[in-house]
């Protein structure tokens, strides 16, 4: 019997690896959103997806298993972990992926991102420039790439100004709402005039402690958030936030992982799409 051709063995199903439990992805509001963006761009391309929920280290090694057994013909990971062993196992196979978030260190692999540093820079440069002195964050975890990436645009907007990057002003967050309401609890003692948090959905847990603790956005105290969330203009007062392109990003990890598949031998792809800081009332910006 003739051997199948790569082209007839393949399933045209992706593999999409979420590293949040759940629970977190019902009430998630950026995972949805790239989400959609990955269906809709394998869909018109006649590719279906399949999703995986991965946060507990079993799960994500039972995956690593999966993934080999000829289901799926490529995988996208979103939002990696820092020296992921998904990953590891994944760089040292054959199937094909790609990373939503870059990978800091191995020059083989495919992503798509955005410049999380420059943009958390520019949102506390954004601060700075309003007269902000003592600006705290809530930073996303730092396991994961994209939250470290944030919380060195923070510290490097600090520095640059030579301001000195105080540890009492950043608390580890984990973009939940609940989460970044007690973070902001920690930080109110020590009496900051503004805050960077690394999501929208966080923004919302710190303007409600600030509030709770009878202060007031932006007055007392100016709020920016990051992602621009359907949501984030309808806060009150409305949220100032970094936006970045959710929908298309997704759209573009299913185009990049499908060529992947059908061009192996293609060089590695890294694409960084735009940001742009979106003013509104929050940050008491007299652009507002």
């Amino acid at each position: 019997m003739a051997k199948l051709s790569n082209a007839a063995a393949r399933t045209h199903v992706l593999g999409m690896v979420i590293p949040i439990g759940v629970k977190a992805l019902f009430t998630d509001t950026y995972m949805p959103l790239l989400i959609q963006g990955v269906s809709a761009a394998a869909n018109a391309r006649a590719h279906s997806v399949m999703l995986w929920v991965a946060e507990p280290d079993y799960e994500r090694r039972t995956i690593s298993q999966v993934m080999q057994n000829g289901l799926v013909d490529g995988v996208i990971l979103a939002s990696t972990l820092s020296d992921d062993p998904l990953v590891r196992a994944l760089i040292e196979g054959s199937l094909p992926f790609v990373l939503v978030g870059r990978h800091p260190t191995h020059a083989g692999v495919n992503y798509v991102d955005v410049d999380n540093i420059n943009s958390a820079r520019q949102a506390v440069n954004h601060l700075l420039r309003l007269g902000r002195r003592r600006i705290a964050t809530i930073t996303g975890p730092q396991n994961m790439r994209v939250g470290a990436d944030r919380a060195e645009g923070y510290a490097t907007a600090l520095r640059q100004r030579g301001l000195a990057v105080d540890p009492d002003l950043m608390v580890e967050g984990d973009f939940t709402e609940a989460n970044a309401y007690a973070a902001m609890q920690r930080l109110l003692p020590f009496n900051p005039d503004a805050v960077f948090t690394a999501s929208d959905v966080m923004a919302i847990g710190a303007l409600r402690a600030i509030r709770d603790a009878g202060r007031r956005v932006p007055e007392d105290i100016a709020l920016i958030g990051f992602d621009d969330m359907p949501f984030a203009a309808h806060t009150q007062p409305p949220l100032t936030t970094v936006r970045q392109p959710v929908l298309r990003t997704g759209e573009t990890a299913a185009e990049m992982l499908i060529e992947l598949i059908e061009q192996p031998e293609a060089p590695p792809r890294r694409i960084v799409l735009p940001t742009e800081l979106i003013i509104r009332v929050s940050c008491g910006s007299k652009m507002s």
